[in-house]
């Protein structure tokens, strides 16, 4: 085993901005490669370990290089990006041809992560795509940016946007006012995404007029849903034949686009998501997408990872100890 050290100086950019505030970026580095020691003072980098690990930094460490030199900044999720994909895919010029939509104060809204740009590509290729990853990696909000996009480039004359509103439950006629209003906070979410891509007067426009409809899912029921971007989102509340009946209203000149997370089910404990079940048995129809974003997609607070991380140890350790304690 070759035992290696090399001194990498940054050339012409600025040390203290590409490892970042306290040198979050430099030790989320170093979390991809822990059996390398990695220090750094002013413009240099000193590494030790094997050389076939430094020679695989010295690649990846590069790639950031170049990622920072065209746009000036490094971030967790960018170094998440470039270690975890072909990073040479992601070094294209950012010159709005990703933008999929201008949002209100002229904000671009584009594709951030890896598995965003797949879930477009993904949708560009397919009438139909299932979108499952855990909260905060972007999932309704890329989806609906690519709705608006749509709607925009006269793709579709409209946007249909649902959720199953299963945690109202038997409980929706003690809320008061009136089915839209005891519906709204469940579709929440939806308009919130709105509200980023189309000015208030506009939005509340096409919302009057039916060019933009957000409804719970039990009034997909018996419709045919044609030229329209149409988006389940929460679909891991499905049922099995909830998720039948949606996806066999697909007319056809629409865009369906299913996106959910596994880990917040609020179905009944002993009924199967149709989700889970779609994505199992429609993967292969030619047509259809699916894609799975991860922790690395995660755009919130990047406290969320940290959060998502611990929730997943913790289930591990109970799994453990109910199978140890089934055994005594």
């Amino acid at each position: 085993m070759d035992i290696g050290n090399r001194n990498i100086e940054l050339i012409g950019i600025n040390a203290a901005a590409f490892f970042g505030v306290n040198n979050q970026n430099l030790k989320h580095l170093k979390s991809y490669f822990p059996k390398l020691s990695i220090t750094a003072r002013g413009h240099r980098i000193q590494v030790k370990g094997e050389e076939e690990l430094l020679d695989f930094f010295e690649v990846k460490l590069q790639l950031l290089i170049r990622h920072f030199e065209k746009f000036n900044h490094l971030t967790e999720n960018n170094i998440d990006n470039l270690m975890l994909q072909e990073g040479e895919k992601l070094l294209h010029d950012d010159d709005g041809s990703e933008t999929l939509v201008h949002g209100n104060g002229g904000v671009k809204i584009k594709a951030r992560t890896v598995n965003q740009k797949k879930l477009v590509e993904a949708v560009r290729k397919n009438d139909m795509v299932f979108c499952i990853g855990p909260a905060g990696t972007g999932k309704t909000y890329t989806a609906v940016a690519l709705a608006v996009q749509a709607l925009k480039n006269k793709e579709v004359k409209r946007i249909v946007l649902t959720r199953p509103a299963v945690e109202a439950g038997e409980n929706l006629g003690f809320l008061p006012g009136d089915l839209k209003e005891k519906l709204d906070p469940y579709l929440m979410p939806l308009y919130d995404a709105l509200r980023d891509m189309i000015p208030p007067e506009r939005l509340a426009e096409m919302l009057q007029y039916g060019i933009i409809e957000i409804a719970p899912l039990a009034f997909m029921r018996g419709r045919t849903l044609d030229k329209a971007f149409v988006i389940l989102d929460e679909a891991q509340n499905t049922t099995i034949m909830q998720m039948k009946m949606f996806l066999t209203r697909m007319g056809m000149t629409a865009k369906f686009v299913i996106t959910g997370d596994m880990s917040q089910v609020d179905l009944p404990r002993k009924q199967r998501s149709g989700l889970t079940y779609a994505t199992h048995i429609l993967r292969d129809i030619e047509g259809i997408g699916v894609i799975e974003m991860g922790k690395s997609d995660i755009i919130r607070h990047k406290i969320i990872s940290k959060i998502i991380d611990a929730f997943e140890r913790q289930e591990i350790l109970d799994q453990k100890a109910k199978e140890n304690h089934g055994d005594k």
